[in-house]
């Protein structure tokens, strides 16, 4: 008889929670990339269960983004709530972490109270934060209001498999009073970061879930090791790709989308390499050198170095004729064009992309696999070493120009990698086509994407108090 009480108990709790609505705070990291990937995943979620309500508060440093937190918050509606909140300093977005959106956390605890004090008998009940990985300094937050913190990663499972088992190595030796802990093979800028990894994969495990953009069959092995990991790691939803594929492009962008329209299938390299990539005019002049000797049409988006790109981000050349090899605009006009910021997605649509060179950021690397266009990847900064190992040695999916950053790469190098981009029939090219639709099945109903996004609603559910 009690037995039956109790699953009766239990039949009528999930009843409750299956009609509950709910809402959900998200706090993505004031990068634009971060932002608008963001965006997608709440408007994914939001698709998915009627139940839900969003809060999207937007951390805004500067007025680079106005236009398109304007936007945003034009576009609020009774389910879909934008809420801004402006910082004094100005940092770039490699350094628009935890320690800038610290001192934020009274403002986000003062808009959250103001929302529930709006609340009425049939209002959501408050299921949580859902935090950029940048913002895990939020938690705090979360936890004053006495509700789960889940985090949305937008990196890829495997740097997060580095991350955790790196903060659980070393805080196991410390425990033992161990600490000869040495970083063998590492280069100074890891163990210059090393701290900050080290205090955001604890806090990541403070969290009741992890929303991670990828896919279950581009890294099995990564989240077959988050899975069976350690019991202090949370939860991983494998939700990705999110990508967010809306442009809006200028009469400028508008024309270079036309002249791809003009080229043959496959035909055309397109190099970009992401807001904060910049070369110096010596780097610059070997790719041309490069692209020309190549022999293949090609769309490259170039910009000047930044002395410091902590402080400042790269900006365009303000005169390519006088750091490119001499005629080198006018020999390559009939095929090829040089060109500042690209509209990427809508580039890498075209059907006349056959390669792309870029820095490796996780984003660009599911950009190309949705589109089904093979990478050579070239890393600059961040994580993206760790993507090139995974993307070229381990996964087989791009090929390599170099995998050490700052050091001048040669014309021959590059032109070498341009060749084997632009194989036809190449294994790596088949790989991309491969996987590429595995990426689009994942986002379909009954595809692996979509349960574990189904997956964590029900957690959220399960998690309300």
């Amino acid at each position: 008889m009690f037995f039956k009480v109790e699953i009766e108990l239990i039949t009528t709790h999930q009843n409750r929670n299956n009609k509950m609505k709910m809402e959900l705070i998200f706090i993505p990291s004031p990068a634009t990339g971060h932002l608008m990937a963001t965006v997608e995943m709440v408007e994914r979620l939001l698709d998915e269960d009627n139940r839900l309500s969003i809060t999207v508060i937007i951390i805004s440093f500067n007025s680079k983004t106005a236009s398109t937190i304007a936007s945003l918050t034009a576009a609020s509606n009774t389910s879909l709530r934008y809420e801004v909140i402006s910082g004094e300093e100005n940092p770039t977005e490699l350094t628009a972490t935890d320690s800038h959106v610290q001192i934020l956390k009274p403002l986000v605890k003062d808009a959250v109270a103001k929302l529930l004090e709006w609340t009425r008998p049939d209002s959501p009940r408050l299921a949580g934060f859902v935090v950029d990985m940048y913002c895990t300094c939020m938690i705090d937050v979360a936890d004053e209001f006495g509700v789960p913190s889940y985090l949305f990663y937008t990196s890829n499972a495997g740097f997060l498999v580095l991350l955790l088992h790196m903060q659980f190595m070393y805080d196991s030796a410390e425990e033992n009073n161990k600490y000869d802990i040495e970083f063998e093979d590492s280069d100074a800028e890891f163990v210059e970061w090393f701290s900050f990894f080290r205090t955001q994969a604890r806090r990541f495990r403070e969290t009741k879930g992890i929303l991670v953009n990828t896919i279950a069959e581009l890294e099995p092995h990564a989240l077959k090791f988050l899975s069976n990991g350690d019991s202090d790691t949370p939860p991983v939803y494998s939700v990705g790709p999110v990508l967010h594929l809306k442009n809006d492009t200028d009469v400028t962008q508008a024309e270079i989308l036309e002249w791809l329209d003009e080229q043959p299938a496959g035909s055309v390299v397109f190099l970009c390499f992401g807001s904060m990539g910049g070369f110096s005019e010596e780097q610059a002049r070997e790719i041309a050198t490069a692209l020309e000797g190549s022999g293949h049409r090609f769309l490259w988006s170039l910009r000047r170095a930044s002395p410091n790109v902590m402080k400042e981000l790269p900006r365009e050349f303000s005169n390519l004729e006088e750091i490119l090899p001499q005629g080198f605009i006018d020999r390559m006009k009939a095929r090829g064009k040089v060109i500042g910021w690209a509209p990427q997605a809508a580039v890498l649509e075209k059907p006349a992309v056959g390669g792309f060179i870029s820095h490796g950021g996780w984003n660009s690397t599911l950009e190309s696999l949705w589109f089904g266009v093979p990478t050579a990847i070239w890393p600059l900064y961040a994580e993206q070493k760790f993507n090139a190992f995974e993307m070229v040695e381990e996964l087989g999916l791009s090929v390599e120009i170099r995998k050490t950053e700052m050091e001048l790469v040669t014309a021959e190098e590059i032109e070498r990698g341009i060749r084997v981009l632009m194989e036809q029939g190449s294994d790596v090219r088949k790989r991309v086509k491969e996987i590429s639709q595995k990426c689009h099945v994942a986002l379909m109903d009954g595809g692996s994407s979509r349960i574990a996004l189904r997956k964590f609603l029900q957690d959220v559910s399960d998690n309300i108090a």
